[in-house]
Order: structure tokens, then sequence, then C-alpha cells
């Protein structure tokens, strides 16, 4: 069974809020301390899809993980800067689901002519430490004590890595809508569907149709 990577829509909120919930009320994995809901998440995809990538990977209808780019800074040199985040289901873990939107999510960004691509971490998180690492992001640096949540006082460690050259000077990044009617574009999220582990039926053969998205999961942020 295939999964089907592609861009998010307002429909997918309530599959990404179940699985985006358990971090914001049980780990300090992100920083919000009540979970936003539905109506918010949708109104969040909407903005976010005004210029920026969001992606959904779904088998069978149910969501497996996500991944979304966002503005580095409001002001206008850091424009070819991006915050990146993904999430994967806990049962879809190690099956390549992260590391197929992280992918493609880049891939689209780099056609939108973005330089730089930024990702926060709670420290400590060696998992998702050494996930970006796999992808060439290298240590930027870390706020100390910068966040408080569930009773701890949490560092944040910044991770960094070049979308693609710097060199020059560069024309102003694309809005997403300006690439929707492009060949390129479908052709990225078409191979990173193909890059989803083939045994994606287990996954979904483990959990019942109505609890999958509500069963919690893991980051890679």
């Amino acid at each position: 069974m295939e999964s089907d990577l592609r861009l998010a829509t307002q429909q997918d909120a309530a599959s990404i809020r179940a699985i985006y919930a358990p971090f914001v009320r049980d780990t300090p994995i992100s920083f919000e301390v009540v979970p936003p809901s539905e109506e918010e998440m949708a109104a969040r995809i909407r903005k976010t899809l005004t210029r920026y990538p969001w992606l959904v990977c779904r088998a069978r209808g149910r969501l497996l993980g996500y991944a979304y780019a966002g503005g580095h800074s409001e002001r206008a040199a850091y424009q070819w800067s991006v915050n990146v985040s993904v999430y994967v289901h806990g049962r879809a873990k190690r099956m390549g689901v992260g590391r197929a939107l992280y992918d493609t999510l880049f891939a689209i960004l780099r056609m939108q002519g973005f330089v730089r691509a930024y990702a926060g971490i709670t420290l400590p998180n060696v998992e998702s430490v050494g996930f970006h690492e796999s992808f060439g992001f290298t240590k930027a640096g870390t706020f100390s004590r910068v966040g408080y949540k569930l009773g701890v006082w949490h560092d944040v460690g910044y991770w960094q890595m070049a979308i693609q050259s710097s060199t020059g000077r560069p024309a102003p990044p694309q809005p997403l809508p300006a690439l929707l009617n492009e060949r390129r574009l479908q052709e990225a999220l078409t191979a990173g569907s193909m890059k989803v582990g083939r045994d994606i039926e287990t996954v979904v053969k483990a959990v019942d149709a109505e609890n999958f998205a509500e069963t919690g999961g893991e980051t890679e942020k």
C-alpha cells in the first residue's frame, strides 16, 4: 500500500491537531501550553500556505506525519530564511516518513528560492538532534533556560542548514501559490511519496481507524 504525500488542506486540521496535542499537553517539545483547537489549526494551515509549504503524509486516510516551514523573522533581510518543523506519528517512526517529508519540504523551498533553514530543539533530545544533523544541519547555538514548562526550565538549541547556495544577489523567494500549477511541484510530491517505507500497511493494521490519529506519536522537529 502506497502512502500519499501532498500539500495539507484545512480538512487535515483535526488529524494534525490529534498528533500535535499530546506534545503540547505532556512534553516540553512544544512551548505551547494549551493545544490549539481544530479551528485554530485550520487557520494556521491556511495562513502558512499563502507563502510556505505545509505537507502531510497519509496512508488509507490516516495521518502519518506532517512538516511545514514558516518565516524566520518579519524583517526584510530575513526573507530568504525559514524555520522548519516535522512531526511523525509514534507508530510510523523509522519508516521513512519524517525523512520523506523533510526531503520534499526542502525540495519545494529550494524551488521557491529560500536559502537557509533553521530548527529549534528543546534539549536534551538526542533523537531529534541526530535526525536533523543527518540532513546536514549544524548547531548554531543554545538559549539557556529560555522556557519554563511542566515545572522545569528548558534550554533550546538552534540548528541551521543551507538549502542552496547563498552567494550572489538573490531574487525574492516566490510564494507557494506561484508554484501550484508547475509540474515540478507535483513531481517533488510524488517522489516524496515513494520514499516512505513500503510496509506502511503494518502501521494501518496495528491501530483502529478511529483511534490512529489519537494514540500519540513522536516528533522529529
